[in-house]
Order: structure tokens, then sequence, then C-alpha cells
């Protein structure tokens, strides 16, 4: 542009520095207004579908007589509908249950008492063995040597004390005729002692053989189950060997090895003292199959500290051999069994301020609150006190309920769902 050009120059328009600032308080302001406009909207179909669902129908129906009071209570005057049981009459066990160790109350090691070669196995591994069966066998034939030396051994000094002994008398004969020396008469008579006690260590020396000798026959101590063959035939065996022979252990009768808590030890103990057989069952891991049933045997001597806990053992026929040794059960104590006690299922049982206490049906349809002591537990249903046999005792729904509150029975809540237009009421409250 030349400087004669007429028009004027234009020049750009600073906005103020407010001018932002105002524009998004506006933005804010139209947010704000939209989310309460949503808000609005949302309670008035809540409010609308309320009213329509509360009188059973349509809302505009809301305002009939009968249907729009109760709608807005909440069904029939504010029953609830609940669940019911009946508290039945029946023995409760009382048990204690604890992890268990089958433990046989025999393991022998099988080792040989004196050293030789093992000239015969006798056993099949795995076999149950009685006791005093014959297992392995040692060469005997050193150990039959050394008895026949120790038995001439003895027949010699045997010999030699006889004739001691026929010249001591005859010694002492003369002496009374004054006609040998007393010296020469004590002498023989030392030597009679001395032959003596020769001959009493060559006897022990033959019964000393006859042991070593009996030592190359093994010999099952116990009746009972032998393992794995340690030693075949053949090979030199010493008494100082590690693994020995063969295990055996016994496994009829077999023990249970379990714990119990310190505090039932009083309990337990005055059972016992009362003369009480205390029956123990064994129970698979799983604790769903019995293995066995057994009786209670004794308490350890002392409490262990550290877990508060004290060892039991429990006694098992095991006839069948269904226990074996090291396995792990599940041990289960029958302590007593209360007689005709009255339970109840556990669900109905409720915790208050004054303690555990069940809602009853009353035949007027009210829920009465009824206090209890609970007992033992057997299954899902637990023993009470408190509580008469044969009464219904509400166990689903009582969350809303209070004492003397209106309730409903399930059988009673369908047909009534079934008669009308009042059904769409009540299943609301079973819903809620």
């Amino acid at each position: 542009m030349s400087d004669a050009d007429p028009r004027p120059i234009e020049r750009p328009v600073l906005e103020p520095a407010a001018a932002p600032r105002r524009r998004r308080a506006l933005s804010t302001v139209l947010v704000l207004l939209a989310i309460a406009f949503g808000v609005f909207i949302a309670w008035k179909l809540a409010t609308g579908a309320k009213s329509g669902g509360a009188a059973g129908g349509p809302p505009g129906a809301a305002g009939a007589p009968g249907s729009g009071g109760r709608g807005g209570r909440g069904g029939r005057g504010g029953m609830v509908t609940v669940g019911t049981a009946k508290a039945m009459q029946q023995d409760v066990p009382i048990t204690l249950d604890a992890l268990g160790t089958v433990v046989s109350p025999v393991t022998a090691t099988m080792r040989t008492q004196i050293a030789g070669r093992l000239v015969a196995v006798d056993f099949r591994e795995g076999q149950i063995v009685r006791k005093g069966q014959r297992l392995a066998q040692v060469d005997p034939a050193p150990y039959q040597a050394a008895l026949t030396q120790a038995e001439g051994t003895l027949a010699r000094d045997e010999a030699l004390l006889a004739a001691a002994k026929v010249d001591l008398a005859r010694y002492q004969t003369l002496l009374k005729q004054d006609s040998i020396a007393r010296q020469t008469v004590d002498t023989q008579a030392a030597q009679v002692k001395q032959y003596t006690g020769v001959v009493e260590t060559d006897r022990g020396a033959v019964k000393a053989a006859k042991v070593n000798l009996g030592y190359t026959t093994i010999v099952a101590p116990v009746s009972g189950r032998v393992g794995l063959r340690g030693v075949d035939v053949g090979n030199y065996v010493a008494p100082g060997d590690a693994t020995g022979i063969v295990v055996i252990t016994q496994v009829a009768p077999i023990d249970v090895l379990f714990t119990l808590p310190q505090d039932r030890v009083p309990a337990v103990e005055a059972r016992r003292r009362s003369g009480a057989a205390l029956p123990v069952t064994a129970l698979s891991r799983d604790a769903n199959a019995v293995l066995a049933q057994g009786k209670f045997l004794t308490l350890d001597n002392l409490i262990d500290t550290t877990t508060g806990t004290v060892k039991a053992k429990a006694r098992f026929a095991n006839a069948d051999g269904a226990l074996f040794p090291n396995q792990f059960v599940n041990a289960r104590l029958l302590l007593e069994t209360l007689k005709g006690a009255v339970t109840v299922p556990a669900t109905a049982v409720r915790q208050g301020p004054q303690g555990s206490f069940v809602f009853t049906v009353t035949p007027q349809s009210t829920a009465k609150l009824v206090p209890v002591t609970v007992g033992p537990a057997v299954g899902d249903s637990v023993s009470v006190t408190g509580l008469a046999a044969g009464a219904t005792v509400i166990t689903e729904g009582a969350d809303k309920l209070k004492d003397g509150g209106k309730v409903m029975l399930p059988r009673a809540h369908g047909g009534r769902g079934g008669a009308g237009g009042a059904g769409g009421g009540h299943h609301r409250h079973a819903g809620g």
C-alpha cells in the first residue's frame, strides 16, 4: 500500500484478560445445571415406579382403596416372608477331632547278634509273620564247633575235680590216723576248690557257646509285617550292620497317635476315672470314610507348652489291615453323648447384646424372641437349651425381624400370591 492510499489502517482488537475466565465460569454453570436436571428426572422416574409397584399395579392405581395404603407400608402390614424348621430332639455326640498318625506298637530292626555268613532267608518281603517264626539263618558251623570244644573242656575239668575230691577224702582219713601232715590235707582241699571254680567257668563257657549257636537262627520277636530285605544270602553279617536284615512292624493291633487341646484334658481324665470306655474312630484324610474303630488308650504325661496340646494314643484291632504304619488319618474321640437334646439348624441361632437367641413362630404368625444356650453341634445343627422340642424356628429372613413382628411362611405366601393383584406386593417383600 502506497502513502497516498486513503483507506484507514486496520489494527487488531485485543480482548480483556478477564474474558476467558468468564467463559469458563459460564461453562461450569451449564454443566452443573445439566447434572441437576438429570438427577431431577431420575428422581421423578424412581418415585413414579415406586408408587406404581407398591400398589401392585400401574401408578394410576395407587389411590385405590386398600391397595395404596398397604403398598406404601411394604406389603401386608410389614410382614416378612421367612424360612422355618422344627426344633428336633435327638442324641448329640460330643466329639473331639484331631489329626493323627498311625504308629506301630513295635518296630524292630532284625540284626544278627553274632558275625557270620548268611546261609538262608526264610521270609518274603511284605509277608505277615508270626512270633517265633524263623526269618534267617547264619552259618552255625563255627559256633557248633565252639560249643563242642567248651563241652570237652568242661568234661576234662569235671574229671580233675572228681579226682581231687577222692584224694582229699583219702588225706582226711590219714590225717585222723595221724599218718599224714595237715599241710598236705589243706593243700589238697585248696586244689578241690580250684577245680570247682574251673568247672564253673567251663559250664559258663558251654552256656555262652549254646547262646551264640542259638543266635545263628534269627526269629521274629513279634507278629507283624516284614519290610524289604536288607541283605542277601551269602553276605557276611555282623552285629554292627546299620540296616540289619529286615524291619518287622506290628500291625495288629496298631495305634493312632494324635493331639488334644490342653483344655480338654480334665474332661477326658474325668471320663477315664469314671470307667467309661472312650471310642475313637479313624477317618480318612478327607474325613469322608471310616477306616477303623478303636478305643482310647492313654494320654502323655506332659503338655507341649509350645502348642498347648497333649499327645494321646488310641488302639485299634486292625484285623483287616485298614490302618498302615505312618499313615495320616483323622481321629475322632467320642467324649460322651447328650441324650434327647433339642437341636435346631445352625442358621436359626442369632447373636444379640444379651447372648444367643432364636426367633420362633407363634400361632398368631408373629415372631417371638427366645433366649437359648448353645451346646455341641451335630452336622448342620446345634443343640440348644431353653427351647422346647417341636417349636418352629426361623432359619431365613430373620434380619428384618423384631420380637412380635408379623411373619409369613413360604406356603402361605405362595397361596396368596396367586389369588389376585396383591400377589405382586408379596413377592416384592420376599425378594427384599
